[in-house]
Parts: structure tokens; C-alpha cells; sequence
């Protein structure tokens, strides 16, 4: 087996263990039943939590804690999410909110505060899972290339170094040009490889599986304010030039109303702003579907159970081509957001003919 694998499986059981498994049972007797709602069990799964539900069998919820990190009032407060035991108690005067416009969030108890929350949520424990898994996967790779220089690829690398050379040859070097995409190839190669391998993280519906991650809006979000400032940063007096006074543009566009200066102006920053909606649109949405056909499952079951097994086989089999569909869309997304990223620095460091 080989050792980045075994490397992997230790560094996630160290992961899992801190925390541990925690099982809840609730008891039949003081158990509420409640009606099946698609929509918040849509939601549930789509946005970040405090633990990562991983089954409920019967009444047994089976979840992994996660830390807690809490600042208020001075105090900074360290504890396990499983203190507050699914939201149903309170701990050192805070609760987890179940209802309301702060549903998810921590609160504290007595004024119904939020306290400066730091706390490692389910996608931010997923995004160290990935973090950990693309560095032993690259730098296994790389210490290979030094062993078995001029030799031709095996393993790992046979697989990666094609997509590697496609972003190098067709995104970085087409969309930037031979003298200067060196410099952003680190980044470009980078994100491409964070998103898709996020995408395809959050297909799995396992943990360490299943986590949105790459349809979370902070995260687009903060990989499109990365591509703005380098965009921003690299941009020469050709690029601030054709944005502040435009060629080619008829004088009346200009003056004595800045028309097009001020279009300009705002397509430099509806660039990243599209970049961190279309990532987050696209995987949520594949989420959601998929989501809804099994949730076709339980609401015709709740009307008539026959009918809920006939449903079920037509929702699990649009279920399974969705999900060979976002297979697709894992890397289509991870390439879009990484060409346009590679066309805006393009963009900014074009000289002038």
C-alpha cells in the first residue's frame, strides 16, 4: 500500500479521534415525532454545523463534535460541540439556536448575543481534511519526480500530470502569455486543484465525505477576493488606461458623463463577484437536486407507503445520474473558475500593441 496512503488514514483517525464519535440516544418514550420536512432537511445538509452529522438509526444520532471556540466579554471559551447535545442544552451560557433568523448559530443564552465565534465547523474541518490530502498527494508526487527524473510517470503521477500540463499549456500559458504565466501558475494550479478536489470530497456521502464545501459562499468568496487583488495588484498602465479612458469609445461616452469609465470600474469588481456566485450556485444546486429526488422518497411514503418504494426507484435513479452528472460539473467548475481567473490576469498585464 502505498505510504501517502497509510500517511492519510493516521492523520485523519487523529483527526476523527480528538473529538470522537459521539452517540446520542433518545429514549421512544420522551421521543416527538415529527413530520418529514424536505426543505429543512434539504438546508440542514447544504449549509456548515457545529458537528458532523455523520447517521441517525432509529433514535441514535451518531455525529463527530467538533471544537468550539468562543470570545465574549473577555472570556474565551474552548469546549466540544457535543456539550450542547444537539442544540437540546446549554452550556456555559451559551446554546446552539434551532429556530429563528439565528438557526445554527451560538448565542448567548441571557441576551441573545453572538459571541465572536472561532469555532472549527464542519466545512472548516473538511477544507484541513482536503488541505491534508492535496499536500500528501503533491508532495509524494514531487518527491517522485526527484527520485525518477527523465522516467516516465507512475501511479499518482500518470494521473495528475496530464491535468497539470492542461492547466500550464491551455489556461495559464493561452490565457496569460509565454513570458508571464510562470508567476501565476502556482496559484492557478492551486486553485484548480482545491476546488476540484473539494467538489469531489463533497460528493461522497460518507464522512470524511459530504461536506458543501466549494458551494459555501465564504469560501468563494474569499478564493475570488484572492484572484481580485492579484488581478488588482498586477494590472499595468495599459489595463488602468483601457479602463479610466477606453480606446475606440466615441468622446460622448466620456464627457462630459463618465459613462463607460464607470462601466469599466464596476466590471472589475462584478469579475470576482461572478467567479464566487457561479462556483457557489453550481455546487449547491447540484446538492439540492440531488436532495430533493430523495426526499420524493419520504413524502410519498408519508402519503402511502406502496408508493413511496414505487418512487423510490425513479428518485435513487435520478439521484445516481445526477450525481454522475456533478461528477462532470466538479471538474467543469474547477476549470471555469481557474480559466477566468487566468484570462483576468491575462487582462492586467497586456501590453500595448
Amino acid at each position: 500500500m502505498p505510504k501517502w496512503i497509510i500517511a492519510l488514514g493516521l492523520l485523519v483517525f487523529i483527526f476523527v479521534s480528538a473529538p470522537a464519535a459521539e452517540v446520542e440516544e433518545e429514549h421512544a418514550a420522551t421521543h416527538h415525532e415529527e413530520e418529514f420536512n424536505p426543505g429543512t432537511m434539504i438546508v440542514d445538509h447544504v449549509v456548515d454545523a457545529h458537528e458532523w452529522h455523520i447517521l441517525t438509526w432509529g433514535h441514535t444520532h451518531v455525529s463527530v463534535p467538533l471544537p468550539v471556540i468562543l470570545y465574549h466579554d473577555g472570556n474565551l471559551d474552548v469546549f466540544l460541540s457535543s456539550k450542547f447535545h444537539h442544540g437540546h442544552e446549554t452550556y456555559h451560557g451559551y446554546k446552539l439556536e434551532l429556530e429563528g433568523e439565528n438557526k445554527g448559530k451560538i448565542v448567548v443564552e441571557a441576551t441573545g448575543e453572538k459571541p465572536l465565534d472561532f469555532s472549527i465547523t464542519k466545512n472548516v474541518f473538511a477544507m484541513f481534511i482536503s488541505m491534508i490530502l492535496i499536500s500528501i498527494i503533491f508532495i509524494s508526487i514531487g518527491k517522485r519526480y526527484s527520485k525518477r527524473k527523465n522516467e516516465a510517470p507512475k501511479g499518482l503521477q500518470s494521473l495528475l500530470e496530464p491535468l497539470i500540463i492542461f492547466i500550464r499549456d491551455d489556461v495559464a500559458k493561452a490565457s496569460i502569455g509565454e513570458k508571464k504565466y510562470e508567476k501565476y501558475l502556482p496559484f492557478l494550479l492551486t486553485l484548480f486543484f482545491f476546488i476540484f478536489f473539494n467538489n469531489l470530497l463533497g460528493l461522497i456521502p460518507i464522512f470524511p465525505g459530504g461536506a458543501n464545501l466549494t458551494g459555501n459562499i465564504a469560501i468563494t468568496g474569499v478564493m475570488a477576493v484572492f484572484t481580485f487583488i492579484i488581478t488588482t495588484v498586477s494590472g499595468n498602465k495599459n489595463y488602468w488606461v483601457h479602463i479610466v479612458n477606453t480606446p475606440g469609445v466615441p468622446w460622448w461616452l466620456k464627457i462630459p458623463v463618465p459613462l463607460m469609465p464607470i462601466v469599466e470600474l464596476m466590471g472589475v469588481f462584478t469579475k470576482p463577484f461572478v467567479l464566487m456566485v457561479r462556483l457557489f450556485a453550481n455546487i449547491t444546486a447540484g446538492h439540492i437536486i440531488v436532495l430533493g429526488f430523495m426526499s420524493l422518497i419520504f413524502i410519498f411514503g408519508n402519503m402511502q407507503p406502496a408508493i413511496g418504494y414505487g418512487v423510490s426507484v425513479v428518485s435513487i435513479a435520478f439521484a445516481v445520474f445526477m450525481s454522475l452528472l456533478e461528477l462532470l460539473v466538479a471538474f467543469i467548475q474547477a476549470y471555469v473558475f481557474t480559466l477566468l481567473s487566468a484570462l483576468y490576469f491575462g487582462m492586467a498585464t497586456e501590453e500595448h500593441h
